[in-house]
């Protein structure tokens, strides 16, 4: 070999060393930093027309605030959102997506979120509340950030309630029990056309949705049980208090309006709506002064909330990580989350944003899903002190979901909640241990 050919090929492989320290770091699934310049793509879902507005506003607003990214936008169904990120292989996904919260473990796990340290600024980061950060850390860490968070409870109609003679609760500690919120329906049925006042949002049981998991979850959890407790759900999905929940939930069918319309509760159909925070735009529209909030249910554990929404996160397999983060960083200004809340009613999902928001407020018309979200139980079993219950923070998540919604719905469709939960339990351990326990490497 000459020494012209010997230095090409030191130079060559010197080349190939510097081009490789430069690209993405695919050390713990963190994405390649970049320059920090260019386009980058964001996938998110298509939700309400306000948030989706919102968004592309957002979007419109990034690229004309400075010249160095141009960030392009993709709506894709919400109803096959999750669906489709989990069909489409990392090197296919966009720089930012957006995700539904409780799938956060199971994407990290597939290599389709990496750590956002260092990417999104720490300024961001502090801002978020407390319960995000909770739905958006993996061993240790954090993976998204959000621009809010889940109110979940019941909507009254003032009018039927006062009419019926019913005394309604407002704050956490003032919650029905079981035995005051069966008094309340035999109340209000009389005085509720067709003798239905309970809206539960019975048409959106259907399996395959998330809507069984969000809203009725926290019945396991009130009832002083939970779901799956070291890997393992028999015993705990299937206990007897979660049997006794859910029978006794199911009883209360004889109060629950169909809604196949959706429209009961804002057509005077329904007196009380179990349903989350993105109504409140339409129900406050409806209703005005007669609206009010309250929480769920207490079956003998305190009463227990959902919490969890959608996230944003960054995609491993970019190569343009500083990038995608100098957008996450924008899209949690105070503007951009008080213009999407404002769209869906949703709990900000920042300290910042709360503290001025006229809904959320102490007072504001909303405040009951902030105080609940104030007392998550975060990674910690659910008791007597805690309101807001993540779903299960497992990248098995979409197993236990799926089982859940099946075993809720069969029995509340009137097959025996027993067999039906201890069906789900077994099921749900058995793909744990086919999985390897879904463990995060």
């Amino acid at each position: 070999m000459s020494p012209t050919t010997r230095l090409a090929s030191v130079l060559s492989m010197l080349a190939l060393i510097l081009l490789a320290a430069c690209g993405t770091d695919t050390s713990g699934g963190t994405s390649g930093a970049g320059s920090g310049k260019g386009t980058i793509k964001i996938w998110s879902h298509q939700g309400q027309a306000g948030e989706v507005t919102s968004l592309q506003k957002a979007v419109a607003d990034f690229n004309s605030s400075q010249s160095d990214i141009k960030a392009t936008l993709q709506f894709v169904p919400e109803a096959d959102y999750t669906k489709t990120v989990q069909a489409t292989s990392p090197s296919a996904l966009p720089d930012v997506l957006e995700f539904d919260g409780p799938y956060l473990q199971n994407f990290v796990r597939a290599k389709k979120l990496g750590p956002i340290d260092g990417l999104v600024s720490q300024a961001t980061v502090d801002n978020q509340i407390s319960s995000v950060v909770a739905q958006d850390t993996a061993n240790g860490k954090l993976y998204a950030v959000a621009m809010f968070d889940s109110g979940l409870g019941m909507y009254g109609n003032k009018s039927i309630l006062d009419a019926a003679g019913v005394k309604y609760p407002t704050t956490v500690a003032d919650a029905w029990t079981v035995d005051q919120f069966q008094a309340a329906m035999d109340k209000l049925a009389p005085k509720t056309p067709g003798g239905k006042p309970l809206d539960v949002k019975e048409n959106a049981l259907t399996a395959g949705g998330e809507w069984p998991s969000y809203a009725f979850l926290p019945l396991v959890y009130s009832a002083g049980s939970t779901v799956i407790k070291d890997g393992k759900s028999l015993g705990n999905l299937d206990s007897d208090k979660t049997i006794s929940a859910i029978k006794t939930f199911d009883s209360w069918k004889k109060w629950v309006n169909p809604n196949t319309a959706d429209d009961s509760f804002v057509n005077g159909k329904a007196a009380v709506s179990w349903v989350g925070h993105w109504v409140y735009p339409a129900y406050s529209k409806a209703l005005g002064s007669n609206l009010v909030v309250m929480p769920l249910p207490d079956f003998g554990n305190g009463t227990k909330t959902g919490q969890g929404s959608w996230a944003w996160g960054i995609n491993p397999s970019s190569s343009n990580g500083k990038a995608a983060g100098k957008f996450l960083d924008f899209l949690m200004n105070d503007a951009n989350i008080g213009a999407m809340t404002g769209a869906n009613g949703a709990v900000p999902g920042t300290k910042t944003t709360v503290a001025k928001s006229d809904l959320y407020k102490p007072g504001g018309p909303l405040a009951l899903f902030a105080a609940q979200l104030d007392k998550s139980c975060g990674t910690k079993a659910a008791t007597k002190d805690c309101v807001a219950v993540p779903r299960p923070l497992t990248a098995g998540y979409p197993e236990v979901s799926r089982e859940f919604s099946a075993a809720f719905i069969a029995a509340y469709n009137g097959s025996d909640a027993k067999t039906e939960l201890n069906k789900a339990a077994k099921t749900i351990d058995l793909d744990f241990k086919d999985n390897n326990g879904y463990t995060i490497p």
